[in-house]
């Protein structure tokens, strides 16, 4: 026991060093070249905040893990000798919440800071902001929490009598009570009376979790519905949109210079917010301009990279046409792949979660085959659906970031992705992360049962006053099977067409 126990503490110490070694990896090659070498503390949130993104997912096969270690113990004793799962979810999710709300609005608000004050300046700004959002996050947390921070837990009051050791046993349905007498000791045929509300406060850290997870749960519900159907069909649908063939150099020559044109015009817009920057027009006329200007230097930026697909240059071009001929192929073998995992996903949600009682518990199921074929081939499968799961939510937020306009546009380009970008979308993944694992553990609650995280979020915030109804009611798992549908319905039906132009700086056809 004691041996098994060591070995998944240097487990978790070797994937945590791991996964921070990728996130610097994935900082260092996303970074935009004006971020080299400047931008420290918001590097580092960024590698924080991914980092415990990926632990977070990772930590529910840890625990179901952490589960199987005295699942087999002749002692009592023994699960005392495991890892400490509630309180490590408990810290990881708290640093969760202070990142999302506090540390990167203020890393936010310092790079973001106009360039021309001194650093002094601009920390004072940011901490201005952020000390404001903390005031305004404590006093609803606090006034919520006092009102309705607690737990309805809905038991029955079952009793029975005692008597002398029997010689034999005479039980069945008609008496399934020791005595004689009315007694309600069966649950399956007690009557509705026996029904009790234990009531009890939750603690505040489990509380402050539970709030997360409910605003990232609203996002988990648009953004992975969305997600979980344009992310393998927008592969698919990229191969079959792809460039055919290369194109001619009068062909080339005037896309490029039509480009090129739209690229000067994009220098003088964005040459003249700056100006209105320094003369202290930050109003609502000047953000709406901004983000104009960044969803049309994005889009420039994707017409420039589909030229270059279309026409190779250099010593090396046929080389690299292979190689994009290559990549749509591997895009289609990723699609197919991604399609059968999303209906798997989505048939699971509707077979287990929405009926009731449950047709098949499916994947769960699935896992436990898996782990009696080796020990953690299920653990991996199921961490593997988790991480899918929190991909389609990233595509879903891509996806729709690009259509809504309310929705600021921060694109993550490799070599081309500013620091606020990075901010804006780590904390986007980590407060989907905390629904995401809450999701899982509930959709998978028979292979992931007795966990510590099931304790957290299948009990405690299933339960908590308020807020239960919305799980009681399968409200998010309904809306996330419905935009799955509508979204996979809108691929059926437009996704194989051509993009046509939509924006000002859009290839000329």
């Amino acid at each position: 026991m004691g041996d098994f126990n060591l070995a998944l503490v240097i487990v978790a110490i070797v994937v945590c060093i791991i996964v921070f070694i990728f996130n610097v990896y994935l900082l260092v090659n996303y970074q935009h070249p004006d971020d080299v070498n400047q931008a420290y503390f918001p590097k580092f949130v960024v590698v924080l905040g991914l980092s415990i993104a990926a632990i977070s997912i990772l930590m529910l096969p840890a625990d179901v893990a952490n589960r199987q270690a005295c699942r087999h113990a002749i002692y009592n004793g023994a699960c005392h000798l495991t890892l400490p799962m509630k309180d490590l979810w408990l810290a990881v999710y708290i640093a969760d919440a202070v990142l999302v709300f506090f540390v990167i609005p203020f890393a936010m608000f310092y790079y973001e800071g106009d360039q021309d004050k001194s650093v002094g300046k601009r920390i004072k700004s940011a901490l201005l902001w952020m000390v404001t959002t903390a005031i305004v996050c404590a006093l609803v947390l606090g006034i919520l929490y006092g009102l309705v921070g607690k737990v309805d837990f809905t038991v029955r009051h079952l009793s029975s009598s005692t008597t002398s050791f029997p010689s034999s046993w005479n039980f069945n349905s008609g008496q399934q009570c020791i005595g004689n007498g009315v007694h309600q000791c069966s649950a399956y045929s007690a009557s509705a009376s026996s029904e009790k509300t234990w009531t009890m406060r939750t603690t505040f850290p489990e509380y402050v979790v539970a709030l997360a997870t409910i605003v990232g749960s609203v996002l988990f519900a648009i953004f992975g519905g969305v997600g979980i159907a344009c992310l393998p069909l927008g592969l698919i649908f990229s191969f079959i949109r792809r460039p055919k063939a290369v194109i001619t150099r009068s062909q080339y020559i005037k896309e490029a210079t039509e480009l090129g044109k739209k690229a000067r015009e994009l220098k003088k817009a964005a040459e003249a917010l700056h100006q209105d920057e320094r003369g202290g027009s930050k109003g609502r006329k000047f953000r709406k301009n901004v983000k104009a200007v960044e969803k049309e230097l994005f889009q420039l930026e994707e017409d420039v990279k589909l030229l270059e697909e279309m026409y190779p240059q250099g010593e090396k071009a046929e080389t690299a046409w292979a190689l994009t001929v290559l990549g749509y192929l591997a895009k289609l073998v990723l699609g197919i792949l991604g399609l059968i995992v999303s209906v798997a996903w989505v048939a699971h949600i509707i077979i287990y979660l929405l009926i009731d009682p449950p047709l098949s518990p499916f994947l769960n199921e699935v896992f436990i085959k898996l782990d009696n074929i080796w020990g953690l081939l299920g653990t991996v499968a199921f961490a593997f659906f988790c991480f899918y799961l929190l991909l389609a939510v990233i595509a879903g937020a891509m996806m729709l970031g690009l259509r809504l306009v309310f929705i600021t546009i921060h694109p993550m380009k490799w070599g081309g992705t500013l620091m606020n970008s990075f901010l804006f979308n780590v904390g986007l993944i980590l407060l989907c992360s905390i629904s995401v694992i809450q999701f899982c553990s509930t959709a998978f609650a028979y292979y992931a049962q007795a966990t510590a995280a099931q304790e957290i979020f299948g009990h405690t915030l299933q339960s908590l006053r308020g807020i239960k109804y919305l799980y009681k009611y399968n409200v998010f798992q309904i809306a996330f099977v419905v935009l799955a549908g509508l979204t996979f319905i809108y691929y059926a039906a437009f996704g194989w067409r051509r993009k046509k132009p939509s924006g000002r700086f859009q290839l000329s056809s």
